[in-house]
């Protein structure tokens, strides 16, 4: 296919929230369908392009855009958090708008500027019933029966948090995946590990399923914000210093808001050769 520019290929975007990065691909106007074997063969960073989740945007008669996401190894994701606020932040800059609505599986998400460079998501209501986040059977989401005593959360998709003394010690690369896998998550989890280091100011480290050690995550930093406010660590506004920096939470009435910086970092395109590998 040749765009409009001239090019062969498929064009793309590569973006990121405080590292968390992305390849954005952009078929609101058509374009080849976006398999699970392409995610995986464009996730690899040697052989691809790389990225921690790939965002597809498609056209939605009742939201401003449709996303759909998949993880490194070409899974499926209902939710990306990081994702969302990129791609909200390039969309109404191409349109001029400060606020938005995107559609994900995880519902309607309301985005808007926040100021500063800065774009703000609201990610929708936590989910702590245990057969919604999913769990594999009926569980206490507060206290989770795993050593160290987590927390599930779900976010349009689950999570495991624990509160630890010092996030830097953990073996983070042997207990991700460990936990990941775990039999209590049907359908796998994002794993944190977060300590507190001040006021309504939490550090904290991700492995997200499908992906691996990560530094950052939207829907991670939400989770954790929730289950320390559910365990009495902080209040409802809490600042987040992930890997990749510092993210702002606010679980509000309407739902859980996220609140931090994005980057555009260039276009592309695949070139038909690659994409006749897939």
């Amino acid at each position: 296919m040749r765009d409009q520019g001239g090019h062969m290929g498929l064009a793309f975007h590569k973006m990121h929230g405080l590292g968390n990065d992305f390849v954005v691909i952009d078929r609101r106007e058509g374009g080849p369908i976006v398999t699970k074997a392409l995610a995986e063969r464009l996730g690899d960073r040697h052989r691809g392009v790389g990225f921690d989740q790939l965002a597809v945007v498609e056209s939605d008669p009742d939201a401003d855009a449709r996303l759909i996401f998949y993880n490194a190894d070409g899974s499926p994701s209902a939710t990306c958090g990081n994702a969302t606020r990129c791609i909200a932040r390039f969309l109404m800059q191409e349109t001029g708008t400060d606020k938005l609505m995107l559609r994900t599986e995880r519902g309607m998400l309301d985005c808007e500027d926040a100021g500063a460079g800065m774009t703000r998501v609201n990610m929708g209501a936590p989910i702590t019933d245990w057969a919604d986040i999913p769990l594999a059977r009926e569980t206490d989401t507060l206290q989770l029966p795993i050593e160290g005593d987590p927390v599930a959360t779900g976010m349009g998709n689950p999570h495991c948090t624990f509160f630890v003394d010092d996030a830097e010690a953990v073996d983070l690369a042997t207990r991700g995946p460990e936990l990941e896998h775990h039999p209590l998550f049907p359908e796998r989890t994002n794993v944190q590990f977060a300590h507190l280091i001040g006021p309504n100011h939490l550090r904290m480290r991700v492995w997200e399923r499908g992906t691996g050690i990560t530094l950052a995550s939207g829907s991670s930093s939400c989770a954790v914000a929730v289950a320390a406010v559910r365990r009495g660590l902080t209040g409802h506004s809490v600042t987040i210093t992930l890997d990749g920096g510092d993210i702002y939470i606010d679980w509000e009435e309407e739902g859980v808001w996220m609140t931090g910086p994005t980057a555009h970092v260039f276009s592309g395109h695949l070139t038909e050769a690659f994409l006749e590998t897939v």
